[in-house]
């Protein structure tokens, strides 16, 4: 069972259109960028780069990771984006999942049950993660926002382990974006 609280971010579980790359883009991340950006942490574009979510608001994917020349002209590679780095200019690539078909394994705060899918949800513990693993540890809320009121992320299974099932203290569960930022809102189900 999922008794303990172990969050691990977004994590890309299987993609329907049958491509499993993350997009690359050239000046992604402001260089000297004040905020960390964890692998599996929620983002969105904000004036042609991405920057972590905060709230509830619409976003494209999951941060997979960066790479840049630092200002001593050494390149780097990471899967999250120290806070305050600066780099040289044209340098630095930041990759991301923004496909709005994926479906991802997300960890929730507390108990979902079978009668959540189709239901909408928003993040919790956004900003949680690790500097030293690098990776985010969001969750998602398991306060439900109903199917008929959106949320960020739309349920549509459970994730399939062996010591995961509904109910659980801590269901991880798979979900898809509800509210891409780059895709027409639909109703919910």
């Amino acid at each position: 069972m999922s008794a303990t609280s172990a969050p691990f971010g977004l994590r890309p579980a299987f993609f329907p259109t049958g491509l499993e790359r993350a997009q690359a883009l050239t000046n992604g991340i402001t260089s000297a960028y004040s905020s960390d950006i964890l692998k599996g942490q929620p983002v969105k574009y904000n004036n042609g780069v991405i920057n972590p979510v905060t709230s509830t608001e619409a976003f494209v994917g999951a941060f997979s990771g960066v790479e840049w020349t630092d200002t001593t002209g050494r390149r780097r590679v990471s899967n999250y984006w120290p806070a305050n780095t600066a780099y040289q200019t044209g340098s630095c690539i930041a990759y991301f999942y923004n496909d709005p078909l994926i479906v991802y394994e997300i960890q929730a705060d507390g108990s979902v049950a079978q009668t959540s899918i189709g239901d909408n949800a928003n993040f919790s513990n956004l900003t949680a993660g690790s500097t030293t693993t690098g990776l985010s540890q969001c969750t998602m809320s398991a306060t439900l926002t109903g199917t008929a009121t959106f949320g960020q992320l739309r349920i549509v299974d459970l994730a399939p382990y062996a010591d995961n099932a509904w109910g659980d203290a801590y269901t991880i569960v798979r979900v898809q974006v509800a509210n891409h930022q780059l895709v027409a809102t639909l109703n919910a189900i």
